[in-house]
């Protein structure tokens, strides 16, 4: 049979311009806003401190976004990128690796590994993901917690640094490396065969089967993927504050799943797109930057992010029934 080479039901056009419009229009909104009510905001200081912890939960929002557009989901992420943190710095530390750098290879094979048992659970053993990755997340935790002591460990190495530190033309590095992720995605999701069957793959999973695509392959390249991108998320955290902690990005997987879910791509899966996703996790970040600026309580950021995460799973039923309406109008 002849494999699938594009999307069976694309998300049409204007709604997903009115998706992009709604957060363009959110994300001014927001900039207004703590632009007057706090003088801070807009200064040279705290954008450089925006644009620097885009990074952590923008490149963890990649691979989540390739999740759930096969119609999966990997809450494991954060517990992924501590993991990542604590093996960099257990190599290093207690068992004397000559180099960082290749201690930070092993954190990132580690997460891989991570991601590549997520989707054997669920290709091979036919474990629901959510329940798969449940399972890695509790594991990758108490690793986590088991391999460090529950200590947490310095690391401030000033080459390592740079990576979530550095800048280049004023501009920083872990930034830009960001940026290069999303427009390799990008052209990945929207150019290509394989990124193309991953639309497919969650629009009918079935259908994609019986039409050759190889769907198992397809999931456990997804998987591992969003392993490897959590683990360097956890090293870009732990080069910013020069300390890996078995506690480290706690939460970090509901603040990338409100962020892509935001972003337009749909928990049903065949929908989505990384420049929503982009905006998305824009749209988060400065809600987060912007009440610590007004000194609200962390408290209160916490039922902020947990009303942002219930809208955006909202949003997306609403955009749910209307494709079906959609779709029972065309029949």
């Amino acid at each position: 049979m002849n494999r699938i080479e594009s999307a069976p039901l694309p998300v049409p056009r204007g709604r997903q311009a009115a998706t992009t419009i709604s957060l363009a229009a959110t994300f001014l909104i927001l900039v207004v806003f703590f632009a007057w009510r706090s003088p801070n905001f807009l200064t040279a200081i705290n954008l450089v401190n925006l644009a620097s912890t885009l990074a952590i939960v923008g490149i963890v929002a990649i691979g989540e976004t390739l999740v759930l557009i096969t119609g999966g989901v990997d809450i494991s992420v954060g517990a992924v990128a501590a993991l990542a943190g604590v093996v960099t710095s257990v190599l290093l530390l207690n068992y004397g690796w000559p180099s960082i750098w290749l201690c930070a290879l092993a954190a990132l094979i580690a997460g891989t590994i991570v991601g590549l048992t997520n989707g054997l659970l669920i290709t091979r053993f036919k474990i629901n993901p959510l329940i798969a990755t449940l399972g890695a997340y509790s594991i990758a935790r108490g690793l986590a917690f088991v391999l460090s002591g529950g200590q947490t460990n310095l690391l401030n190495d000033p080459g390592f640094q740079f990576l979530g530190r550095g800048a280049i033309a004023g501009i920083p590095f872990s930034l830009l490396l960001m940026l290069l992720l999303y427009a390799l995605f990008w052209v990945v999701l929207n150019h290509t065969p394989f990124g193309r069957n991953l639309y497919a793959i969650g629009s009918n999973r079935e259908a994609a089967r019986l039409s050759g695509i190889r769907v198992n392959r397809h999931l456990l390249v997804v998987y591992a993927v969003t392993g490897l991108l959590s683990a360097l998320g956890g090293l870009i955290n732990v080069s910013q504050l020069a300390s890996s902690a078995p506690r480290s990005a706690v939460g970090l997987e509901f603040t990338v799943i409100a962020a892509v879910v935001l972003g337009g791509t749909s928990l049903s899966g065949g929908k989505g797109s990384l420049v929503g996703t982009f905006i998305g996790v824009i749209i988060l970040r400065i809600l987060d930057n912007g009440l610590t600026l007004l000194n609200i309580s962390s408290f209160w950021q916490d039922v902020a992010r947990g009303t942002v995460l219930l809208l955006a799973v909202g949003f997306d039923q609403i955009r749910q029934r209307w494709s079906e309406r959609e779709a029972r109008r065309g029949q």
